[in-house]
């Protein structure tokens, strides 16, 4: 989706396929460091309930940067020197990671992102937890 109030910029939910597809049942080798993640879609109402102008969802979808893990590679978070506490995150786990990290990529067609383990930000139970609606007021 572009979106012009942004400067034309291509939203994050342009590279996000729909949450009725499935995931592939077969996902591809990882290679060392890698984490496989798919991006999840925008909410398109409030914690209220309340539903969100094309607008606001456009504002969110250009600053959301959240997916589920698919896949974790074997060599990832083994880095002891970066990766003390161990792992940060696990397959079915919902990360956050930068705007414009990793590799995207369509396999059997779903989109999917190729991020370095160092590249996941952070780790949350629900991606409706992140409200960037509160950040769009400011």
């Amino acid at each position: 989706m572009i979106n012009p109030q942004l400067g034309g910029a291509i939203t994050n939910d342009a590279w996000i396929t729909k949450n009725d597809v499935p995931d592939p049942e077969v996902l591809p080798d990882l290679p060392g460091y890698h984490v496989l993640v798919r991006p999840t879609s925008i909410k398109e109402k409030t914690k209220g309930g309340i539903l969100l102008p094309e607008r606001a969802r456009d504002d969110i979808a250009y600053l959301t940067t959240v997916g589920r893990v698919l896949k974790v590679g074997t060599l990832a978070y083994e880095d002891k020197d970066k990766f003390l506490a161990g792992a940060w995150c696990k397959e079915g786990d919902y990360v956050c990671y930068q705007k414009l990290s990793g590799t995207k990529f369509v396999y059997k067609g779903v989109k999917l992102l190729l991020l370095f383990d160092d590249q996941v930000l952070m780790r949350i139970s629900d991606p409706e937890d992140l409200d960037t609606t509160l950040v769009l007021g400011n």
